[in-house]
């Protein structure tokens, strides 16, 4: 972004000093490498990148691993996750998905240097920075995998863009680029399904719980999401509310927490009946009655997939022993 003097070679690495530091010694700068000297359009190393932002005392080790997986059913290939502190139990499960190349894990130290806020809403937590430096993360994460991947999507761990007429984003954004036009980015509807709501599908009153299908996850921490298939009902309150996005990291300059600050290209709603953002958390209103939830199943048609992969994981991460079986 910046211009360079005439007959100045393209920097290989920056610093940042003060304007008032005038002193031409480089031994007290550090430098910084600029990784992003050869743009392109095409090759990239990864289809599929996923920025999580930010973690932080966290230990829903069920839930880390299942969103993990349901991605890779999606057809993302990395995901970058901005960390400050974990369980043990999550630890371990980071360094078995670092190990396979999926997951980068980038520490996340911002706490050590400013009074960070602890929540989403600054009224609750005052600090010097939103969020444990959420933004910062994102578009770190933007400029990180910009030459890196074709795509990138930003969301939570607790949320998956989830296709509801085709199966995977592979096949998602080609649909997406032929309805709306390519290089947007788009944006999927937010919907919570409340984790303290346990129902079996519609007309199946005599099964068991969904949550009961593995018991061996029992002495896992965190949540199963295949045991929350109801949402909240979409409202003109809570509509476009905490969406999250795919889009072309090239077209866009800067990032936030819900869409993007500077596109080259534009932004499109993707219709609901298309894909949507399924978000497995705390009921948004905890005085909803079940009877006033709506029942979406689709996440039912990767269980098998998903509950193998989920079962591998801790088998071979140590977290499941073969005799709990």
């Amino acid at each position: 972004m910046c211009p360079l003097p005439d007959g100045c070679k393209t920097p290989t690495h920056i610093t940042v000093t003060s304007a008032a530091h005038n002193s031409k010694d480089k031994s007290d700068k550090q430098f910084y490498e600029v990784k992003n000297l050869e743009p392109k359009q095409d090759s990239f190393t990864y289809n599929f990148t996923v920025c999580f932002s930010t973690m932080f005392d966290f230990i829903n080790v069920l839930q880390l691993v299942q969103s993990l997986e349901m991605l890779k059913l999606l057809g993302v290939n990395k995901v970058a996750i901005y960390k400050t502190n974990c369980s043990s139990e999550t630890q371990r499960i980071l360094d078995y998905y670092t190990k396979q190349g999926f997951v980068e894990v980038i520490p996340w130290s911002v706490s050590k240097y400013l009074k960070v806020s602890r929540s989403w809403l600054p009224q609750y937590s005052p600090g010097d920075i939103h969020y444990f430096g959420q933004i910062p993360a994102l578009n770190d994460c933007l400029y990180r995998y910009m030459y890196e991947t074709k795509y990138l999507a930003q969301h939570d761990i607790d949320e998956l863009i989830l296709p509801q007429s085709v199966d995977n984003w592979l096949e998602l954004l080609p649909l997406l680029e032929r309805k709306y036009g390519a290089d947007l980015t788009y944006m999927f509807e937010n919907n919570v399904f409340p984790n303290t709501v346990d129902l079996p599908p519609p007309g199946s009153p005599t099964l068991p719980p969904l949550s009961s299908c593995c018991p061996e996850w029992q002495n896992i921490t965190g949540v199963n999401i295949l045991a929350h298939l109801y949402h909240e009902p979409i409202t003109s309150e809570n509509a476009f509310g905490g969406f999250k996005i795919i889009f072309n990291p090239r077209t866009v300059s800067s990032t936030s927490v819900h869409g993007v600050q500077n596109s080259n290209t534009g932004i499109t709603w993707v219709e609901r009946h298309i894909a949507l953002l399924h978000h497995t958390r705390e009921a948004r209103d905890p005085d909803m009655k079940p009877g006033q939830l709506v029942y979406n199943g689709r996440l039912l048609s990767y269980s098998t997939q998903l509950t193998s992969a989920v079962r591998t994981v801790f088998m071979d991460s140590g977290l499941l022993q073969v005799d709990t079986l």
